[in-house]
């Protein structure tokens, strides 16, 4: 996990990279991205574990 100065460096280079402008956009759509793909992994474990009490019968 970065720390203090590679943190910053990090956030420069996607500054630089993205722009001012559309970097609050980008942020938004990559925790969009990241709250569905969580969503779909839970999923995925509850129907593993409903299969799972379904064969144990």
């Amino acid at each position: 996990m970065p720390r203090g100065q590679e943190l910053i460096w990090i956030l420069l280079v996607v500054a630089i990279l993205f722009g001012a402008k559309r970097l609050p956009d980008s942020a938004r759509s990559l925790g969009r991205s990241l709250r569905i793909f969580k969503s779909e992994m839970k999923e995925m474990k509850d129907d593993d574990k409903k299969e799972g009490d379904q064969t144990d019968k």
